[in-house]
């Protein structure tokens, strides 16, 4: 029997819709619970029934928003642009999201200043690194009560290297340190700035106490709680790294590697300064830690969307760097220029990718095309030359170019008079055979201590080593004013000798007036000079003791006794009782057994030489044999003496001792 057809439902009229102020408190419903996903499919019910509504379309872009969901958020925004409402704060955010900062900055020009527009403006700026013009902002909302502003001022004062400023700021917000554990951490980030490392350690540890009291009266789990005290745990490890304790900072690096319960930014940091610490190290382990921050469809490395969104411009550098080095140090040249070739696009401010282009090629054995390079950048661009230059210049150096290696210090002019400078720069124009360059560059370096108004002058450090250079390439008149002039301001005691020793090959009656002004030394008072120079000298003794420090009589009298040598008591045999020792060993007991005089060769057996048969009869039968053997020996020795010298010496001995030892002589004496 075939089933009954079911029955279709019967069509009922059209529900009407729901009125629109219901509509408009379910929305303010769902946004008080954060329920952001129904928010927004509310919004878009009240837009079916009114499709211009400016509220709705606000309450829905806010939702797109907090729910994270930006590129809804921004198209909603697009679309809505007929609509004479200005969603550009809220375009400006959601550019600011997406990392699109220039873009961002531009449409938060037109909106009106105030402490919401320079909150996000600021933020724009801090990840631009325009910092001073962000720390600017945080300084004019000072007395806007926004949350977290101090916290954020912090960071940017730490980030633009103003790390001194940190306690003015906290002042000028009257705040202290230890009132919130994220404070905590940025005021001891500004220690380690300023090479507090002990003093940061205890901040951080207080800061993760307060972070886990805190966040355990909020009654959050205690996964999410570690994850928001990693930052914490990632910069005690960088501490104890800085302090000197590789080992315990390696272990808490690996730790938080492994656990994987940090941010997904903490856990780069941690896996870059893990890599840092092991230098050159398991590069292989450091090359695949690295491939999990990049993104995963990527073919070549490129961190993730969102380590490019949380980590700071030079913490991105960091890590781009390390992957080229490490790349170099496995020898992995294609992967490394490929990398290099991407830099310059991404870091366009920086002076990193054209140091990592020159590494690369030096790598390469190609020092002339690095030192062309960078001397390129440093022309092209004079502001960031300074780290350029002296690139080039250990490049130089090393490639055997120290005519490179000088020009490219002389190019910045800030360190010309440094100490280290001028001898690197003499240094390098002796190799190059610059004498007269070298000798002008310590006549500049005196010229500009001279002139110098600080505490710690050096003036007296580079004469003294002028002086010096000078006199060892035969200018003894310059040498003799420089240590003239020493010994006139400074009254040195070295410069003192080294001018009468100089002023000696020129005019003697000056060296002998300024010999008066040494001390006499003691203990030359019973030395006759006249009778000494009549001498013939000192005779050398074999075997006598060393010579060279003439002892008058009275250092003879008062000359310490030599030291007694200490006796030790014999070592003797494990079981040997001194007192009974029994009788004497063998004196012979290492001579060989032929050359004792116990040793009595065989006797000749006189029959085997004994004829038989008639008179003159030769019989060959027995010793043909015997003559093919000696035959085949004899080959064999040549052949083992054209092989090796020393396996020809040991057949020889062997064949010696079996000639010449019978059976019984064969054993080794134990006497």
């Amino acid at each position: 029997m075939a089933p009954k057809p079911k029955p279709k439902p019967s069509t009922s009229p059209s529900q009407p819709p729901p009125p629109i102020e219901d509509l408009f408190a379910s929305l303010d419903k769902h946004i008080q619970r954060s329920e952001f996903e129904q928010a927004v499919k509310v919004a878009d019910q009240v837009l079916s029934i009114a499709p211009g509504d400016e509220d709705a379309i606000r309450c829905k872009v806010v939702a797109l928003i907090r729910a994270d969901d930006i590129d809804k958020a921004l198209s909603a925004i697009q679309s809505s642009q007929r609509i004479p409402v200005d969603f550009s704060f809220f375009k400006a955010y959601c550019l600011y999201r997406q990392n699109k900062l220039d873009e961002a900055l531009k449409s938060l020009k037109s909106q009106e200043k105030n402490s919401a527009t320079l909150l996000l403006e600021s933020q724009i700026l801090y990840r631009l690194g325009k910092l001073d013009a962000c720390i600017d902002i945080y300084q004019k909302l000072q007395k806007s009560k926004i949350e977290s502003l101090e916290i954020n001022s912090v960071a940017s004062l730490i980030t633009a290297g103003r790390a001194s400023e940190v306690q003015g700021m906290m002042d000028a917000f009257r705040v202290k340190a230890t009132s919130s554990f994220e404070l905590a951490y940025n005021t001891a980030c500004s220690l380690i700035e300023k090479n507090k490392y002990t003093d940061a350690e205890q901040l951080l540890l207080s800061a993760r106490r307060i972070g886990q009291e805190t966040l355990l009266e909020d009654n959050i789990p205690d996964d999410e709680i570690e994850i928001e005290l990693a930052p914490i745990a990632v910069q005690l490890a960088y501490v104890q790294q800085l302090l000197g304790h590789a080992q315990e900072a390696t272990e808490a690096y690996t730790d938080i590697i492994k656990r994987d319960l940090a941010d997904e930014s903490s856990l780069s940091v941690a896996v870059n300064n893990l890599i840092a610490l092991r230098g050159s190290k398991d590069v292989s382990d450091s090359l695949r830690k690295l491939d999990k921050l990049k993104e995963k469809d990527a073919q070549n490395f490129q961190l993730s969307h969102g380590l490019d969104l949380k980590l700071s411009p030079k913490q991105r550098e960091t890590i781009y760097a390390n992957r080229v080095l490490l790349l170099l140090h496995a020898n992995r040249m294609d992967q490394a220029r490929e990398l290099v070739a991407a830099l310059p696009e991404m870091f366009r401010d920086s002076v990193m990718p054209v140091l990592l282009q020159a590494a690369v090629l030096v790598r390469e054995n190609k020092a002339g095309k690095a030192e062309e390079i960078l001397g390129q950048f440093a022309e092209k661009f004079p502001e960031k030359s300074k780290v350029v230059l002296l690139a080039r210049a250990q490049v130089a150096a090393a490639a055997s170019h120290p005519h490179i290696a000088a020009e490219s210090l002389s190019k910045i002019p800030d360190i010309q008079h440094m100490p280290a400078t001028v001898a690197t720069l003499v240094s390098l124009k002796e190799r190059a055979g610059d004498i007269d360059g070298a000798a002008a560059v310590l006549d500049a370096a005196i010229k500009w201590w001279s002139n110098s108004m600080t505490d710690n002058n050096k003036l007296s450090l580079i004469m003294q080593e002028a002086a010096s250079y000078k006199l060892r390439h035969g200018q003894e008149e310059d040498a003799a004013r420089l240590y003239e002039e020493l010994v006139k301001s400074h009254g040195s005691v070295e410069a003192l000798i080294g001018l009468v020793t100089t002023v000696a090959h020129v005019d003697v009656s000056k060296a002998e007036a300024y010999e008066k002004k040494l001390k006499p030394l003691p203990g030359l008072k019973g030395v006759d000079v006249d009778s000494l120079e009549k001498t013939s000298g000192a005779k050398h003794v074999e075997g006598g003791p060393h010579v060279g420090v003439t002892e008058t009589y009275d250092e003879g009298k008062n000359k310490a006794k030599a030291k007694k040598k200490r006796k030790r008591k014999p070592r003797y045999p494990k079981g040997f009782d001194p007192a009974n020792p029994g009788p004497p060993p063998d004196p012979e007991r290492w001579l060989p057994k032929r050359e004792r005089s116990s040793y009595r060769p065989k006797r000749k057996d006189k029959r085997a030489a004994q004829v038989r048969g008639s008179q003159g009869a030769v019989v060959r039968e027995k010793h043909e044999p015997g003559a093919a053997a000696a035959s085949s020996s004899s080959t064999n020795s040549k052949s083992n003496q054209a092989t090796t010298s020393k396996g020809a010496l040991q057949n020889s001995v062997v064949d010696q001792t079996t000639k010449s030892s019978s059976k019984s002589s064969r054993k080794k004496s134990r006497n």
